[in-house]
């Protein structure tokens, strides 16, 4: 018989060992074997079906998120074999192959873009889209998007076509108006105006101003072309100002399109003050005077929205 020393001893023994069985690493060993222990999925009776893509949703049910960033379905695919999926290439203007690569699970990629597969029949596909960095599958809104595929044949079914399927719907436009709503009552304030799927658009009056929207998209950086939509950023350059300069600042258009000074850098604080009045004089003498504002639109609606300005002048 063991005495009560012995016993404590064994009893300590196995604690340390079920311990060191739960560390982190074998956690994540479990969790990798459970996600290899899945099946790739039989994509073979599908071959051949083209699918057009109809909605493209949040998990609230609609196509734009809480600030206002839309999600629009526009793909058209075809799986041609197990590993390979055709894509409608708009540049190209046809059916474009690309490798369906397997990762693990339900996860897939193809034409450079990352996939779950929720669930596929000869009528229809259901994928949600994943954002990924290095990696890593972002647990935020950037990988809450479900896009879903109705067949041709379906489609036929139901007398629908793509586009009529593509609208937006009613609580799309509700959603938007109440968004609108509070951007208006506060056209200055950056945290009530949101993205403009239709970005603000600068029509120069005079010669001597130039405008270029700038392309900031970077996929190293995981910077796609959604940042461009969501933070808009212009370059302006004047000629014959007052005196050479440049800056950087945000600034809020609002519905009318008016430019409201919003944020810029402050490296001396006590210069805070003279550095807003020229920044505001900038504006009004230059911007307002010299260009055509139109403001961001969504579904057709002006509001506020926030945009990047990067303003130089030559003497």
């Amino acid at each position: 018989m063991l005495n009560f020393k012995t016993l404590i001893y064994f009893l300590a023994v196995g604690l340390i060992l079920s311990a060191c069985n739960s560390t982190p690493e074998k956690a994540a060993k479990k969790e990798k074997k459970k996600k290899e222990d899945i099946k790739r999925l039989d994509f073979t009776p599908i071959v051949g079906i083209k699918y057009h893509e109809v909605t493209r949703r949040f998990s609230n049910g609609l196509s734009f998120s809480d600030i206002g960033f839309q999600q629009e379905p526009s793909w058209i695919i075809q799986f041609a074999s197990n590993d390979t999926v055709k894509a409608w290439s708009p540049q190209k203007q046809i059916m474009q192959s690309f490798y369906f690569m397997y990762d693990h699970g339900d996860v897939y990629n193809f034409a450079g873009e990352w996939f779950r597969i929720k669930g596929f029949s000869k009528d229809s596909i259901r994928m949600q889209r994943l954002h990924l960095t290095k990696q890593v599958i972002a647990k935020d809104i950037r990988s809450d998007v479900i896009m879903t595929y109705y067949s041709e044949d379906y489609l036929k079914r139901i007398n629908k076509t793509p586009e009529e399927l593509q609208k937006p719907t009613a609580a799309d436009t509700a959603f938007i108006r109440k968004l609108v709503a509070r951007a208006d009552r506060n056209p200055t304030n950056a945290d009530s105006a949101f993205a403009g799927r239709i970005p603000v658009k600068f029509t120069p009056k005079s010669k001597i101003i130039s405008v270029e929207k700038l392309n900031t998209v970077d996929r190293l950086l995981g910077r796609t072309e959604s940042y461009d939509y969501l933070f808009p950023e212009y370059r302006i350059k004047i000629q014959k100002a007052y005196q050479d300069f440049g800056y950087s600042f945000t600034a809020v258009v609002d519905q009318h399109g008016k430019i409201h000074l919003n944020s810029f850098r402050d490296d001396m604080p006590e210069y805070h003050e003279q550095r807003k009045k020229v920044l505001e004089g900038i504006i009004d003498v230059y911007l307002q005077n010299l260009l055509t504002v139109k403001p961001g639109t969504t579904l057709g609606i002006p509001h506020s929205s926030e945009i990047t300005l990067n303003v130089s002048g030559k003497k």
